[in-house]
């Protein structure tokens, strides 16, 4: 018997392939001393008042909050949305004395003592999944990129996901929790794996797969949406997407905007390797050089398992960055790509960048406001 509602939800969405758009998850500091203050509802107030690009959302706890870009061609319009809706969401947080900063963790806030966004989905996540929830506090960037169909969204999911580790590589923010270096790159997909329904999407090679496994998890009771899979890279119909979930938060917008124009890059470039599969071995590497980016950021190891060798991760990525300048600038977006690659030869990351901050400051609080200085566009020069 038809289900409508599910029907609904597994309607893959038409949309004008190789669009991208990002969600990016940011931190509401106090102004006092830069822990994670209880501050969305009133910058979510302060922004209703306010015409500005894009949409902004709570998030589970009430020391984050979530900005959402409009749908995008190209990487330069996709900057200067970013850094707009930046101005207006820094200029709120100064009317309330509240700060904002990207990073994909909070380098000393308690998860003990944030507080649960009074909304339906939080609250109910918060009660099946107990202190995981508050935990979550962890912040991040989805990047998303349309498909021609669900289809070819399944197929992308899975051959993006050999280069999971790139985005992890470069985007990594997060070597700081709970008052200590954890020796992380990127620590925050930690708390995610933590998740039952965390890592990457079964063994479906089609639409009607995806669609037939969706339903039976529901039948189960499992899942009731899309939102329940806390995968790397999941297939978002509504969107007509796929979502690239693995990024920390950069901590200044323009690297957000190179992420995904990398994304869109690299699925063009998959798009046109029409005899491209993906490798029947990519399971029994990927969570080593998973682990391996999170871990050593850049300086990481790699798998290629079509080679079956192994080799430095900056190396494979050179490699990806350079295959991909052609299509980036069809898509004009080279510069994005070339400044990624230009990153990766400098061996530099957000997480580098944190920790040389961190061996000139006296402390953690000092290192969180050079972050606000670094997402606001205010920062000064520590030479």
């Amino acid at each position: 018997m038809s289900n409508p509602e599910l029907d609904e939800m597994l309607r893959f969405q038409g949309s004008e392939a190789l669009t991208m758009g990002v969600e990016l998850e940011l931190q509401i500091l106090s102004r006092h001393d830069y822990n994670l203050t209880r501050g969305a509802t009133d910058l979510l107030a302060q922004l209703a008042r306010q015409d500005h690009p894009g949409n902004v959302v709570p998030e589970i706890t009430e020391g984050m909050i979530e900005l959402n870009s409009s749908v995008h061609h190209d990487y330069s319009s996709l900057v200067a949305e970013l850094e707009t809706l930046r101005d207006h969401m820094v200029a709120a947080g100064d009317r309330l004395h509240l700060a904002l900063a990207g990073g994909g963790t909070h380098p000393f806030q308690r998860w003990h003592e944030q507080r649960i966004y009074p909304k339906e989905r939080y609250l109910a996540l918060s009660e099946m999944y107990g202190y995981l929830a508050k935990q979550f506090t962890v912040f991040g960037q989805h990047i998303h990129i349309a498909c021609r169909d669900g289809d070819e969204a399944v197929r992308m999911t899975r051959l993006v996901s050999r280069y999971v580790p790139h985005f992890i590589a470069l985007s990594a923010s997060s070597p700081y929790y709970q008052g200590v270096d954890t020796a992380f790159d990127s620590a925050r997909l930690s708390a995610v794996n933590a998740f039952p329904l965390s890592g990457t999407m079964p063994p479906v090679y089609s639409w009607r797969e995806f669609c037939d496994y969706f339903t039976r998890m529901v039948e189960y009771g499992v899942v009731q949406s899309m939102k329940d899979f806390y995968w790397d890279i999941r297939p978002k119909p509504n969107y007509g997407t796929i979502e690239v979930r693995v990024c920390d938060t950069p901590l200044a917008p323009r690297q957000a905007a190179r992420l995904a124009a990398f994304a869109q890059a690299l699925v063009a470039w998959l798009r046109q390797e029409t005899r491209r599969a993906p490798h029947p071995d990519l399971g029994m590497a990927y969570s080593y050089n998973r682990f391996q980016a999170c871990r050593f950021g850049l300086s990481a190891q790699f798998i290629d398992v079509a080679t079956r060798s192994q080799r430095a991760l900056h190396e494979d990525l050179i490699d990806t960055l350079t295959r991909l300048m052609p299509v980036a600038a069809d898509l004009h977006s080279e510069a994005a790509i070339s400044e990624l690659l230009g990153q990766v030869l400098r061996m530099d990351n957000d997480a580098a960048w944190l920790r040389s901050v961190a061996g000139r400051e006296c402390s953690l609080s000092h290192v969180m406001l050079r972050q606000v200085e670094r997402w606001a566009g205010r920062e000064v020069s520590l030479q």
